[in-house]
């Protein structure tokens, strides 16, 4: 028998699975859009705050989701995709920059009317991961505290809001069915071959962000371009794998961090709209710059996560691998070149006040 501790968060687990998993079921027949993600996020919020009960979802699984939908995003790249992505770094540079820049303004321009530093609200709304921009906002000694209540905020009101625009303006009618078509082949390969997927994932877990996505997805796209024999992913396993990634984001999150922000969470939630709207201007501007679509072009640019854009994109009918190309692209810009600017920005200013 389990001993009582184990034997406790064993049950923990399996009611976590079960709340995250029905809650998905739910969005999945209603018809919403990334259902067993989005599903599992609200669920989770709700429940802790109806019945006042902890969750657990163990780093372990959350990484496993990870890992099996960077293989699943893997699968969609061809030769093709690393020469058709080549002429769009330009333009998918300048028009982040002009998103960022937009959106530092706002935060700026927000101050004049709220009592919050000029640190603390830009670092709160920037679109990067939030731990990277606690952690950089931290070493400017910016109020840690509301920049992770804003960028909750900001994090909800993306991954909510983008899909569910999106799979309205495209008339998304495969968000149920197609989502899974990804990847789909006849081959004689076998499943060991993920195992250097999930290698590069670990080997990448204290190097890049967003590693136990981004490793299998960098090795598994290798392997199919150099015509190593892959297998698709189980259906099963990519539900599995969603609510497993639903669920965590939605067990880091709580109704009461989101009252914190008190009276000025609601302006970070409006730039966080205007976030996404300048995003799908600029969305518009790239497709017409470029002969991607609408869809692709828009949640290439979306300020959303990696995963959720993909998904998106493949249930619209946009191409998922040029999505997941140009988010990454973007993600790594966010995470290791803005918090660098800023932080030299700030210190600078500071420096010139000091002088004066």
């Amino acid at each position: 028998m389990l001993p009582a501790r184990e034997n406790h968060l064993f049950f923990k687990i399996i009611e976590t699975y079960l709340i995250a998993g029905l809650s998905g079921l739910l969005f999945y027949a209603l018809g919403f859009p990334i259902p067993w993600m989005l599903g599992p996020i609200t669920g989770m919020l709700l429940w802790k705050t109806w019945t006042k009960r902890t969750l657990t979802a163990p780093n372990v699984l959350t990484n496993l989701g990870l890992i099996i939908l960077g293989i699943y995003f893997g699968l969609s790249f061809t030769k093709e995709t690393f020469i058709a992505v080549g002429p769009y770094i330009l333009p998918f540079f300048a028009l982040t920059i002009v998103i960022i820049s937009v959106n530092v303004l706002n935060s700026l321009f927000v101050i004049k009317f709220i009592g919050i530093d000029r640190v603390t609200s830009v670092f709160a709304s920037i679109p990067g991961g939030l731990s990277e921009m606690v952690a950089a906002s931290e070493s400017l000694k910016a109020n840690t505290a509301l920049v992770t209540i804003f960028q909750t905020i900001r994090l909800l009101t993306v991954v909510f809001v983008v899909p569910f625009v999106v799979v309205r303006l495209f008339d998304g009618h495969s968000s149920r069915n197609a989502l899974f078509s990804l990847g789909a082949r006849e081959s004689s390969g076998h499943y060991l071959w993920f195992a250097v997927s999930i290698a590069a994932g670990w080997l990448l877990r204290n190097i890049i962000p967003a590693a136990f996505v981004i490793g299998p997805l960098a090795a598994t796209a290798i392997m199919n371009v150099i015509g190593v024999p892959l297998l698709s992913i189980p259906i099963g396993l990519l539900i599995f794998a969603q609510i497993s990634v639903g669920m965590s984001m939605g067990n880091r999150m709580t109704i009461e961090d989101l009252k914190l922000g008190g009276k000025f969470g609601w302006i970070y939630f409006l730039l966080a709209l205007i976030l996404i709207t300048v995003s799908f201007g600029c969305g518009y501007l790239f497709a017409k710059m470029t002969h991607l679509s609408l869809p692709t072009a828009i949640l290439s640019m979306a300020p959303g996560g990696l995963v959720e854009m993909v998904l998106t994109a493949q249930s619209v009918g946009g191409d998922p691998a040029i999505v997941s190309s140009l988010q990454f692209i973007r993600l790594l810009f966010i995470i290791l070149v803005v918090p660098s600017v800023l932080k030299w920005f700030f210190q600078k200013e500071k420096k010139h006040i000091k002088n004066s």
